[in-house]
């Protein structure tokens, strides 16, 4: 008799559990993640870049903690963006502006035939520290580790009691580190858990999550969706 077979997708992920806006991994690290925006430092005068530099230097030697900066570049498709800028177009009656769209729609379409479109974001990962669990990879770097594909040893994570003990540890540094980015004139915002979700479903799910609605359960991650069916001896 064969045993019956209950794993879902789950079982492959790294994360145990994503709850009150942080993200569990299975080796029971616990991290808090920061949406950011960005600083074009060029176009910047030099007193400017000097002052970016130094409040950054500030920021580096105020924090006792690790942190991981993430720049995140996705490929665009546009099609639906032109589609509008033709029908706006369609509907201009001044000739000279219907002119001055129609150049503007060429151009687009110009540069996407050599030049990729990106959407790029930005964010900071704040992990707890250090767990109660014993097991090796269970430090602050091991959620950077899982997420770079190198898996370490599974323990049994009691997701509760790594929760409480990752708040009270993750609430100042998080608030820390948004201040010190005010300070750069970066916007930090933390994530919630459905923007988590659906975060990481675009992480391993890069070619199908567009227009894929993402499910606002997180425990809908969890269940399998088909039973395997084992025939019995």
């Amino acid at each position: 008799m064969f045993e019956n077979i209950t794993a879902s997708t789950q079982e492959h992920l790294d994360i145990e559990d994503i709850k009150n806006d942080l993200v569990v991994t299975k080796s029971g690290s616990v991290c808090a993640v920061l949406k950011t925006t960005a600083v074009n430092f060029d176009l910047l005068s030099e007193i400017e870049q000097d002052a970016i530099i130094a409040a950054f230097s500030m920021f580096l030697n105020s924090i006792t903690f690790p942190v991981q900066v993430l720049l995140r570049s996705k490929k665009l498709d546009i099609t639906k963006y032109l589609s509008k800028v033709y029908d706006i177009e369609q509907r201009i009656e001044d000739p000279l502006l219907k002119r001055q769209a129609a150049s503007y729609r060429k151009f687009v379409q110009e540069v996407i035939k050599t030049n990729d479109v990106l959407d790029k974001s930005f964010y900071v990962v704040i992990p707890s520290g250090k767990t109660s669990s014993k097991e090796p990879g269970s430090g602050p770097f091991d959620f950077f580790i899982k997420i770079m594909g190198i898996h370490n040893k599974r323990v049994v994570v009691n997701v509760e009691r790594v929760l409480k003990e990752a708040e009270t540890k993750l609430i100042p540094k998080v608030d820390h580190v948004s201040k010190e980015f005010n300070r750069l004139g970066i916007r930090a915002r933390r994530l919630t858990t459905q923007e988590l979700v659906e975060l990481y479903f675009d992480i391993y799910n890069p070619n199908s999550v567009h227009g894929q609605r993402i499910r606002t359960n997180v425990n809908d991650y969890k269940t399998a969706v088909v039973n395997p069916a084992i025939l019995e001896e």
